[in-house]
């Protein structure tokens, strides 16, 4: 028995099946899909630095559980600062409510921020009742302060440390900083201790900054690494 071959015709490479096999075009993607995420990251614009306005004076207080606690406790940390007092039924509880989601939004931040809230109302305002005060608010401890002290020392810190006005009331205590309480101003610090903005309790202004507190957080670990 006889086999017989015979020869079909061999089809040459089209141009786009050379291309795909040589080693130059995928050098050429390798390049451009690795190098140009470097390219462009070099190439953005980075948000301007915030305002530095002024450095918060030392202070030192007491927390929700009796324990000291001051400025030194919050170096190398970002911090959001806010005055209230717990017998307010007016816009306190909105305040602590929208501290209660900027909490949540911290979460993945981890200890390099915190919150900080001052009462303005120190003669009612004991650790005791500050602590009863967080308790209702489901607050971190590890995040989230509460800070009372004499009527001298926290005067200090407020208007002195964060340049804020007190006012005080003619009732039966001879300091009530109720005013201050009502201006719902949040105030962002730096690692350093030093105020690099003020918000107010708007959805554009918190999330102005959570942006903020972002960028301070960043650039300080930029510079770690």
């Amino acid at each position: 028995m006889s086999i017989e071959i015979t020869q079909g015709h061999l089809r040459d490479d089209s141009l786009l099946e050379k291309v795909v096999v040589s080693k130059t075009f995928w050098v050429l993607i390798c390049t451009f899909f690795f190098g140009y995420p470097l390219i462009k990251s070099i190439n953005r614009k980075l948000p301007d630095p915030l305002p530095v306005y002024y450095g918060v004076t030392d202070f030192n207080l007491s927390d929700e559980f009796g324990k000291p606690f001051g400025s030194k406790d919050l170096l190398g940390k970002v911090y959001i600062a806010n005055f209230f007092f717990t017998s307010c039924t007016s816009t306190c509880p909105h305040l602590m409510k929208e501290l209660q989601k900027i909490q949540k939004r911290l979460k993945g931040v981890g200890q390099s921020t915190a919150i900080v809230s001052f009462t303005v109302d120190p003669l009612t305002d004991t650790p005791e009742k500050l602590f009863k005060h967080s308790r209702k608010l489901n607050s971190n401890p590890w995040v989230w302060k509460f800070l009372t002290g004499n009527e001298e020392t926290l005067r200090k810190t407020i208007e002195g440390g964060f340049k804020v006005v007190l006012g005080e009331s003619k009732g039966k205590n001879d300091f009530q900083l109720y005013d201050i309480a009502h201006s719902e101003k949040l105030v962002l610090v730096d690692q350093k201790g030093r105020v690099r903005g003020l918000y107010s309790l708007d959805k554009n202004s918190i999330n102005q900054l959570m942006l903020d507190v972002g960028l301070l957080v960043n650039n300080s670990f930029n510079r770690q690494i």
